[in-house]
């Protein structure tokens, strides 16, 4: 498995992707109406444009991405996605740890979750996020705020 920056390109297969990864969450919280799911082509190409997007690649296909944004020094981590029949394989943790070393001069990382998503909560608190902020979204949602700095 390779992980490097995205390509304009690679934008179309990583939000097939982003829509096959989240049905899962989709299914957990009974709304197919989130944001991954309904998120448009030119959208993404916006994201591209002025943040960071990384993909991991196995046999030349696109098996997982994640995206960031960075500000003041903060790097926002969003859309981590790994292909569902990779999952529970690590590549999720490798994104994590390739886009947190993107930028030296990180000093803190931040992410975002639902509370019901048990295996990213987990996962994240094993790489060291811990949690600052909830904010409720709507009565079957609450985004779990997680942050950690550099080291």
């Amino acid at each position: 498995m390779n992980i490097r920056a995205a390509e304009l390109t690679d934008l179309s297969a990583i939000l097939q992707l982003q829509v096959e990864a989240y049905q899962s969450e989709a299914e957990l919280y009974q709304d197919y109406s989130i944001q991954p799911l309904t998120q448009t082509i030119e959208e993404l190409e916006q994201e591209f444009a002025s943040g960071i997007l990384l993909k991991a690649e196995l046999n030349g296909s696109i098996i997982g991405s994640v995206r960031g944004h960075i500000q003041d020094g903060i790097l926002s981590i969003g859309k981590l996605i790994v292909a569902p029949s990779h999952q529970n394989q690590g590549i999720g943790t490798k994104l994590i740890k390739a886009i947190e070393t993107w930028d030296a001069e990180v000093r803190r990382f931040e992410l975002f979750t639902g509370h019901k998503s048990l295996k990213n909560l987990a996962m994240y608190e094993r790489l060291g996020y811990r949690r600052f902020k909830k904010y409720l979204v709507n009565d079957s949602l609450i985004l779990v705020y997680l942050a950690k700095t550099s080291v």
